[in-house]
């Protein structure tokens, strides 16, 4: 007999994974119908939420091909047929990535810089080549496309003497409002906990948040997170993560959650499991009090980690690997101005006369 599962039972994690399902299937309806074998046929090697982007990347095109391709004007775009796809040709592609440039959907204005450019254009050579590979279409223009040129972005950190000036003001909070100050004593040792925990072991947002009580083992100080792509694995922390996270759970422990959030370790003021979008918010509240310059979300915050650990230990490979990250290169791109910093340094430190 089949069992109906209550959201009391799901992780977050699965809870995450059904949310995406329920809207991907909503996508879905608005797209041409051999859009399902595709994402079937990749299931498998991406995760809900990799397919739910390229779904609504693969609508953003269809729209455009229909509102700008006189001979596909006529027809729905729901009732596209495969063989539409070989009817397309590389200028068709190459005139939708200018289009995405900047564009109105809705009275609403979107624009993409290389980067989005990059993630729609690998949503539609994805597509292509599934259906290529599968010898159900005889043409792959989208694979003629040159993917945009990428310009690294300078990576955006603290500094030390900002770390240790930001988890002050945590503590503190006395340059915060007037208002901000109204809760924070409420909050105060959440926030440490949780902004300690991001600098301390560089955790994304989403495995912050998807925290539950039992995934801490202060036998060994380590987490069980839930990786982007699907795995678990168990990431370790120092004294200064645990102090702060045996301090939040003191006041954890008297604390009733509304039902069905009674397992996630970090709770808002409504009780309910934190959102990625609160942590975004209170990580800019605090940082806005140390710097003004720069612009600092959790994800700055997990730079801000690597740096220091790469700094420390020199070992790309233990940066990547803590990380999370399957490709060292991706490692090694994010921090190659510290390899360029450490090169410079070592120019002075051979004399070759005495002073």
């Amino acid at each position: 007999m089949q069992r109906n599962q209550s959201s009391v039972d799901l992780s977050y994690h699965e809870e995450q994974d059904k949310k995406n399902t329920l809207k991907m299937r909503e996508v879905l309806a608005t797209l041409p119908g051999f859009c399902r074998q595709y994402f079937r046929g990749i299931a498998d090697v991406s995760s809900a939420r990799t397919r739910l982007g390229y779904a609504y990347d693969l609508r953003t095109f269809f729209i455009f091909i229909h509102e700008n391709n006189t001979a596909l004007s006529d027809v729905q775009i729901t009732d596209y047929p495969l063989d539409i796809l070989d009817r397309i040709t590389r200028e068709d592609i190459e005139e939708y990535v200018e289009y995405i440039t900047l564009y109105s959907k809705e009275d609403k204005e979107f624009s993409n810089d290389e980067h989005g450019k990059a993630r729609k254009l690998s949503a539609l050579r994805s597509m292509y080549l599934y259906f290529y590979r599968a010898e159900l279409i005889k043409t792959n223009p989208a694979s003629l496309v040159n993917m945009p040129k990428m310009h690294e972005k300078a990576i955006i950190r603290l500094e030390p003497d900002e770390v240790a000036r930001m988890l002050d003001e945590v503590e503190d909070g006395g340059k915060l409002t007037k208002s901000q100050m109204k809760y924070h004593h409420i909050t105060k040792s959440r926030d440490v906990a949780m902004i300690t925990l991001l600098l301390g072991t560089g955790i994304r947002v989403s495995e912050c948040v998807g925290l539950d009580l039992t995934d801490i083992d202060f036998n060994t100080n380590g987490l069980k997170i839930h990786r982007k792509g699907g795995y678990e694995t168990l990431v370790y922390f120092g004294s200064e993560v645990e102090q702060a996270l045996r301090e939040y759970l003191t006041t954890r422990s008297e604390i009733i959650p509304v039902t069905g959030h009674e397992n996630a370790l970090f709770l808002s003021m409504q009780k309910r499991r934190i959102s990625v979008r609160a942590v975004e918010n209170l990580v800019k509240k605090y940082a806005q009090t140390v710097t003004t310059l720069k612009h600092i979300t959790p994800h700055k915050l997990r730079s801000t980690f690597g740096t220091n650990l790469y700094r420390e230990t020199g070992d790309i490979y233990l940066v990547a690997d803590v990380l999370g990250h399957k490709d060292v290169n991706t490692t090694r791109r994010h921090y190659a101005a510290i390899d360029d910093e450490n090169r410079r340094k070592a120019a002075n430190k051979v004399h070759l006369r005495d002073a």
